[in-house]
């Protein structure tokens, strides 16, 4: 997946390993910033700069 791809909440959830509830839930309590949020209330994320956030090494 390019690093500059923004994709959805279960997609960037299934590529940490967490389910997307949890990574819904890192969010409210302001632990990651999701790349966008769309008019409807949905997260899109870069899941690079997501795993920067979580102190998660890139995998290459």
């Amino acid at each position: 997946m390019p690093p500059s791809e923004l994709v959805s909440t279960p997609e960037a959830a299934r590529a940490l390993g967490v389910s997307p509830r949890t990574l819904q839930r890192y969010v409210k309590d302001g632990q990651v910033r999701p790349e966008i949020t769309l008019p409807s209330g949905q997260y899109r994320w870069n899941v690079a700069k997501l795993r920067r956030q979580i102190g998660i090494a890139d995998e290459e």
